[in-house]
């Protein structure tokens, strides 16, 4: 046994045994983890604060103080909700997921058209991997979110296994065409996930927008296989009433994607998901450092030819 396999199966019995605290204590374990994470380590809190400050500048700094401990206590909470899946019955999920419109996409599915569902690291993402149980029996498709392999082989098995333990399907995103021609060869519908906030490389850089308070750099890739596989389009808005509840209304951006302009779906999905984050700060991923690239080091660094992105000559 190597010594990755090791710390795996190590990682995944003690996922495993928190996994398996019941909800009351789940949280209670989330209220430790807090202050842990917030007030004696201090996870990320410089990096926070800067996302905070520069995207809602009208805000004050009581205000945005608020709006972090509120985020960090909900992060220690999507941790540990996350881990549940692993061990939670498709039964006993069912009575904390509400899916709405969710008629209209097995619709298109039904109709033979496959799906595509924008999303980003807004509410808990990890368990719109459980979309398939609300689903009604009839209904046959498969379901997968396209993710970015981890460097660590361990920590990427272990959330192959928690996306994967509701029946969904986990497709590394240099494989996505390659299955999605796979499933229509076999004739099987599918609706495919993609978060679709996450920040690009330099050279994968062709589009900038405005996305709370930044011009900030976006993938295209999304869409353009979404253009491709001529896929009905969703944008999945997240909602949280209360802890260990979770609200996904599927809202159609379009059914058409062949005959929008170009970028259209992307600049859509980015101003439906900023709706939501202004609807309720504390549920968005602040802790990631997406403004690190700016649009004017990019200009003073590279050009771009024939849709390629090159570095200028020193």
């Amino acid at each position: 046994m190597t010594m990755n396999q090791l710390f795996y199966r190590l990682l995944r019995g003690s996922v495993g045994l928190i996994s398996r605290l019941p909800f009351p204590l789940l949280y209670a374990l989330s209220d430790v983890v807090y202050v842990v994470v917030y007030h004696l380590i201090g996870y990320r809190r410089r990096v926070v604060r800067q996302n905070l400050r520069t995207s809602f500048p009208d805000k004050s700094e009581r205000e945005l103080r608020d709006i972090e401990r509120h985020f960090y206590h909900f992060f220690c909470d999507y941790l540990n909700e996350t881990f549940k899946l692993i061990t939670i019955s498709k039964e006993e999920l069912r009575k904390h997921l509400e899916f709405r419109n969710i008629e209209q996409v097995e619709a298109y599915l039904n109709q033979g058209r496959d799906c595509a569902a924008m999303l980003g690291h807004y509410g808990n993402w990890e368990w719109l991997s459980a979309t398939s149980i609300g689903f009604q029996p009839s209904t046959q498709a498969v379901t997968g979110l396209i993710y970015h392999p981890l460097y660590n082989k361990a920590f990427n098995q272990l959330f192959i296994d928690i996306r994967e333990s509701q029946g969904g399907t986990c497709i590394p995103k240099k494989l996505i065409l390659r299955y999605l021609a796979e499933f229509r060869r076999k004739q099987q519908h599918s609706l495919m996930g993609y978060i679709s906030d996450q920040g690009p490389k330099w050279e994968n850089i062709h589009l900038w927008i405005p996305f709370l308070n930044h011009e900030t750099a976006v993938f295209t890739g999304g869409e353009r296989i979404m253009r491709k596989m001529n896929n009905a389009v969703f944008y999945v808005d997240m909602e949280r009433p209360c802890r260990g509840k979770y609200v996904f209304t599927f809202k159609l951006i379009t059914d058409q994607p062949q005959a929008m302009e170009e970028h259209a779906i992307t600049k859509r999905f980015f101003a439906m998901l900023e709706e939501s984050v202004r609807r309720e700060p504390r549920y968005y991923l602040w802790t990631h450092n997406r403004w690190k690239r700016t649009h004017e080091e990019f200009d003073r660094r590279f050009i771009v030819e024939n849709g390629h992105v090159l570095p200028r000559e020193s």
